[in-house]
């Protein structure tokens, strides 16, 4: 960890009784109702997109914390059912709230990004952050900027990660893309844009170079 600035920094959004629940986990995590915590966490992720980017951090944070204190996986548990829970009600939440949708996508990225069994990516969430960047390839979900966003920030994050876990699945996430660009019906200039970067991204083995980074960016700024 390492950045207990960081740490403060992502609590000051929350109310002054969580945010000792929080530090408290961090700190004493025996002393607190972890399942509580998790669902605070989880809460407050889905309606900040701030927060959603960085919550893993803090969940990784606690977990290894509850790991040393007591050698149990309360808070991991609790956390992983949420997910699971949100996962399974995501087409209610996009319907719901598309930005309480992207928020989710957002953070269980995040915690994929963070959360690991013997330095590996959990396997449990290999297939539900498939099936959440699917939906965001999705042709109503393309003609939508910020769904777009979301899923080329998240494969820029953890995309090669989940090609490592399952190639067959990311090259087929791929074909949608390429399909959602090719057929630009209802697509805009930036998510045009957004798409061609990540397919190239990819193409380059999960890189960019300079020309590629100024190319883009210098369009997406403008």
């Amino acid at each position: 960890m390492g950045e207990p600035g960081r740490e403060e920094y992502k609590i000051q959004s929350f109310d002054a009784e969580t945010q000792q629940l929080l530090k408290t986990a961090l700190k004493d995590p025996g002393a607190v109702d972890l399942e509580k915590v998790a669902n605070v966490i989880v809460d407050h992720s889905l309606q900040d997109r701030v927060f959603s980017k960085e919550a893993g951090r803090m969940c990784y944070a606690i977990i290894q914390a509850e790991s040393k204190q007591a050698g149990q996986s309360v808070f991991r548990r609790g956390l992983l059912n949420r997910l699971q829970q949100e996962y399974q009600a995501r087409e209610q939440l996009r319907a719901r709230s598309p930005q309480g949708w992207v928020c989710y996508v957002t953070f269980i990225c995040n915690i994929f990004d963070y959360l690991r069994v013997n330095n590996m990516p959990m396997m449990a969430l290999v297939n539900p952050v498939y099936d959440c960047l699917f939906r965001l390839a999705q042709p109503d979900s393309l003609s939508e900027e910020e769904e777009v966003d979301c899923l080329v920030l998240q494969l820029h994050r953890v995309g090669e990660q989940l090609e490592k876990m399952n190639r067959q699945r990311m090259d087929e996430l791929f074909v949608l893309i390429r399909d959602g660009f090719l057929l630009p019906t209802s697509l805009s200039s930036l998510a045009q844009l957004l798409l061609l970067e990540i397919i190239e991204f990819r193409a380059a083995g999960w890189k960019t170079t300079p020309a590629a980074h100024k190319y883009y960016y210098s369009e997406v700024s403008d």
